[in-house]
């Protein structure tokens, strides 16, 4: 575990390009019961795999992170969804590359706190992938698959700190519980050393992971409606991640909402009621 912050931005692309990636214990127990079904009855497929599977943001990122580092060694473009990926790698080998996945619970057993955090992240992650999907649905947007899949790993190296650096992950978010007002850029870069997005960022490319990919989960495209799409969802989810009531999500909501209703071509009042539906 990591207890202190690394040197540069380098230093953590190093450690975390070579770190375990647990998943949640769902995924664990379907993986054991998929890979059975499968050396019995020999009928599951990639699509099976992807519908159990891919609510997990970890499990997700794993699977993406194999298959485009073999692509990226045989010279071909990574496949851009969890479904695409298992399809290009096989049901045999998805099943031999994922044999004893540790789970987050056990990965985490000393850190409560920790776990917890983390728990907390991943299913505000869903929560931004159930809204993005929804938005990209609206705007009849072809690849909604795939902007669902960028909102729900958008936080992910907020994930991946939980796991390997828990007691800098606690520090980060006592201090913004405490304080709403804290920009994360701010607190991370003063706990960390590093802002996360330039980390996110920086693994995606160093995974290879597919350009489209990379793109709508970097906040440097905000002009392009897809990667509007995700970051809107994301900023919606993290707003609204202490309740709908929260003084910090009446603050900012106004603004979220404004842009959702641009994005759309809706009126304020309806981008509004279409957002508390969703996520109703």
């Amino acid at each position: 575990m990591i207890d202190q912050a690394l040197p540069t931005l380098q230093d953590w692309i190093t450690v975390f390009t070579r770190a375990v990636i647990p998943v949640l214990p769902a995924s664990v127990a379907e993986l054991a019961e998929l890979r059975a079904m499968e050396d019995v009855k020999g009928n599951v497929d990639a699509h099976m795999l992807s519908h159990n599977l891919g609510g997990d943001p970890l499990m997700t990122l794993k699977v993406l992170m194999q298959v485009s580092r073999d692509c990226h060694r045989r010279h071909v473009n990574s496949p851009e969804t969890l479904t695409a990926a298992i399809l290009m790698q096989g049901i045999g080998p998805f099943f031999s590359s994922n044999e004893n996945v540790p789970s987050v619970i056990d990965w985490l057993s000393e850190y409560p706190e920790a776990l917890s955090g983390l728990l907390k992240v991943i299913k505000r992650s869903r929560r931004a992938a159930h809204l993005a999907v929804t938005f990209a649905s609206h705007r009849q947007d072809e690849d909604a698959d795939m902007i669902q899949e960028a909102a729900l790993l958008h936080d992910f190296a907020e994930m991946l700190l939980w796991c390997h650096a828990p007691v800098l992950a606690l520090t980060m978010a006592q201090r913004q519980k405490a304080d709403h007002t804290l920009r994360s850029a701010d607190v991370q870069k003063e706990v960390l050393g590093i802002e996360l997005p330039d980390l996110a960022h920086s693994l995606m490319e160093a995974w290879h992971l597919p350009e489209l990919l990379i793109k709508n989960t970097d906040d440097r495209h905000a002009d392009h409606p897809r990667v509007q799409t995700v970051l809107l969802a994301v900023r919606i989810a993290r707003h609204t991640q202490y309740g709908w009531d929260d003084p910090h999500a009446q603050a900012a909501l106004p603004d979220d909402i404004a842009d959702v209703a641009r994005l759309l071509t809706l009126s304020d009042e309806s981008a509004k009621r279409k957002i508390m539906e969703i996520d109703g």
